[in-house]
Order: C-alpha cells, then structure tokens, then sequence
C-alpha cells in the first residue's frame, strides 16, 4: 500500500514538507510506502473548464506537474495534500493544482480512497484553508481522515513547528488513521466487500 503526498509548499524543503515528513515517518512505522511530491516553483495553471480531460484522460495543460502527479495517482492507495496558508486560505497554486488534478483524473483513481488536508501556518486561516482543501474529497466520494485536532500545524520555521507538540501529535496520528483506513479497506477487499454507487442523473437547480 503506497500514499502519495502532494507539498504545496515552494520550497522542497518546505514547512509544509516538514509535516509531511513526520506523517511519512508514521505510515512507514505502520508498513505503508509514501512517495512525497513537490509543487515546485514554477506557476500552476487555473482549470478553465473545458472538458478536454473528458477527450484525452488527461489535463490539456502539461506545463506543470498536474499529469505527472496523476500519473503516479494511479498507483495510490491514500492521498495526503499540504498546504502553507496564505491570506487565511491555501496557496492559489494549490487549490489550482487541486482542481485540475480531481476534475482531470481518469474515473477511479481517487473515488473511495482516504485523503487528507494539512495546513501549515505561523498563526491563523487553517480552519478556512481545511475546509476549501475537503470539499475536493466529498465529492471524489473519498474518505477524509482526520486527527486528534484539526489538521494543522503552526510555526515559522521548522524549529517552531518541532515545538508544537500537540501539532506533531496531530500529523503522526493523520499517519496512525490514514493506515488504519487502507488496512481496514484492504481487510473488506480480501473479504468481498466493495463499495457500491447509484447511478447519478445531473440536473441544474433551475429544474
């Protein structure tokens, strides 16, 4: 079982990889693989709608990391993205990013698989920036995975988020619930239990 890590963060040795790590580290104790992913620095185009995904199975743009990133999507069990917060909201790179990965992906690769948002922050916006990250999950029909606390972690640099202990606490046990939900949906797999979806018929609110 793999899960794969998105670092919004620019830098590859970011705060928002600082968390991530001490997640992986946890997965890893629990026998899970982790493959970290950096957003980078280069920019990350807007979804426009366009529905050329639907045509290729994949995003029209392929100047940035999304198609790679989906790519290797396939392969995941479990998903964690992260985040740094800006203007009490995730990094516009991110939730870009976000967008065009779950509007893009081939049928499959996300539904029914466990994620979960982080949000790194020096003081406030994390509850705001989990909330625009889980919206993706819900209607993916992921299962969101919680903590102890909300997810998030706080400090400027990597000695102050080391200090926030309850915050450590929390990643670690994103990574103890992440593992506990890919064994548990490994468990009902070997056992004959599938999820199962009612066939949706799309209306508009005017109907």
């Amino acid at each position: 079982m793999k899960v794969l890590m998105l670092n919004g963060g620019w830098r590859d040795d970011s705060n928002t990889r600082f968390a991530l790590e001490e997640i992986a580290r946890t997965l890893q104790s629990e026998g899970i693989s982790t493959e970290i992913v950096n957003i980078g620095k280069a920019p990350v185009r807007d979804c426009i709608g366009c529905n050329g995904c639907s045509r290729l199975g994949h995003c029209v743009f392929s100047d940035d990391g999304v198609n790679e990133f989906l790519k290797k999507a396939e392969e995941a069990d479990g998903f964690v993205f992260g985040t740094p917060v800006y203007y009490a909201h995730p990094a516009g790179r991110v939730l870009s990013f976000m967008d065009r990965a779950f509007y893009a992906c081939k049928k499959g690769v996300f539904t029914h698989k466990p994620a979960a948002a982080v949000a790194v922050a020096r003081r406030g916006g994390t509850t705001a920036t989990l909330d625009a990250m889980n919206k993706h999950f819900g209607i993916a029909q992921m299962i969101t995975v919680g903590s102890t606390y909300w997810n998030m972690i706080h400090g400027k640099s990597h000695d102050e988020l080391a200090q926030d202990a309850e915050g450590m606490a929390t990643m670690r046990n994103i990574g103890h619930n992440m593992a506990w939900i890919l064994k548990c949906i490994d468990a009902g797999k070997r056992a004959g239990i599938e999820p199962t979806d009612e066939m949706v018929t799309f209306t508009n609110f005017i109907r």
